[in-house]
């Protein structure tokens, strides 16, 4: 039996900060246990230009714990109107890693999205060339399609004719939620690959909505049917290089959460490896750990792998975590799924 894990430290590749008073809070969260993540740009105004990255990215570093290391990956807001320039300027001086497309309305302050896919050609079209990665809400948003459905008929619908017209586009299918996505993302090529979140792999629509709605599972994509979490499970233990850890951690308020129109996200950051480290274990997987959270990802971005490691310990009793994050704003429940986990991570 193994008790003891030293594992590369690990990178998340999908992480939401939010901005202003809650970034001491988020920030520091995750640096605790990460050494870098690509961040997300839908802040309100979204971050959309070179400029205002470097300015959240600033702002980013400044709250972050003297005895932290953290290295934020700065992302652009894709609009119909972005300036295929200014990508490849952001990219090829390192200001920024990628770039993430939100279809309009799919998500959390995703109104500046794309509509017109006809339109983001040429940015797509420079991005290939330079080899950009495109990060992908991958979700159709017309309201006739069922929201359990809305993944499987965007890659019917949008990605497979994304990646048609540009074979060589390097794309993430972020927290991808099916059966269906695992399977498209396993038959593709070199340049496809997913990230699959902490929450997605620990509870599925049951634990949403069975005995009553529990907001503080409500997450978009909207979390599926069982055989679509085994589904995951099966990919990111498998080791597969297409398949890497981002979490998707999106903080917001209690207030928010808990009302009759609740936000969607999952605040993971808190407890992401020690949960993962359960899940591992249960699928006697714990030698994949590593590679899921520290390896695939860094390979897919074409980043260096970290060179600092991290140990995670299990204990006799489940770990205790706080049950909220408190803010000047207002408190941020830390998610927990429907079991315990006997892991700890050394800090």
């Amino acid at each position: 039996m193994v008790n003891e894990l030293t594992i590369v430290r690990p990178d998340d590749w999908h992480l939401h900060l939010r901005d202003g008073e809650l970034l001491p809070f988020t920030v520091n969260e995750t640096a605790k246990t990460f050494a870098r993540a690509v961040i997300m740009p839908n802040l309100v105004p979204p971050i959309t230009n070179l400029i205002d990255a470097k300015n959240y990215k600033q702002r980013i570093i400044n709250v972050l714990k003297t005895n932290l290391s953290f290295n934020p990956l700065m992302t652009l807001y894709l609009t119909e109107e972005t300036d295929p320039r200014e990508v490849k300027e952001g990219f090829v001086t390192g200001q920024i890693s990628a770039i993430k497309l939100y279809p309009a309305g799919a998500t959390t302050n995703s109104q500046s999205g794309v509509r017109n896919f006809e339109k983001i050609k040429p940015v797509l079209e420079i991005m290939a060339e330079i080899g950009c990665p495109l990060c992908i809400h991958g979700e159709v948003t017309d309201s006739n399609i069922d929201i359990f459905d809305r993944e499987k008929v965007f890659i019917n619908t949008v990605l497979e004719k994304i990646r048609s017209d540009h074979p060589t586009l390097k794309i993430i299918m972020e927290h991808i939620t099916t059966k269906d996505a695992v399977d498209y993302v396993s038959s593709g090529n070199e340049n496809l690959a997913a990230t699959v979140t902490t929450h997605h792999l620990s509870i599925n629509r049951n634990n949403l909505l069975s005995g009553g709605i529990r907001p503080h599972f409500y997450c978009l994509p909207v979390v599926k049917r069982e055989v679509h979490r085994l589904a995951l499970l099966e990919a990111v233990v498998s080791g597969s290089s297409k398949f890497f850890l981002g979490t998707d951690s999106a903080p917001h308020l209690d207030q928010d959460k808990e009302s009759s129109c609740g936000c969607a996200g999952c605040f993971t950051a808190t407890n992401t490896l020690e949960i993962l480290a359960h899940i591992f274990e249960e699928q006697e997987a714990l030698s994949k750990l590593e590679l899921f959270t520290s390896i695939n990802g860094a390979k897919f971005y074409g980043k260096n792998i970290n060179t600092d490691k991290i140990k995670i310990v299990k204990k006799n009793k489940p770990t205790s975590f706080p049950k909220k994050i408190s803010t000047p704003l207002g408190e941020i429940t830390v998610f927990k799924p429907n079991f315990e986990t006997k892991w700890q991570v050394q800090v």
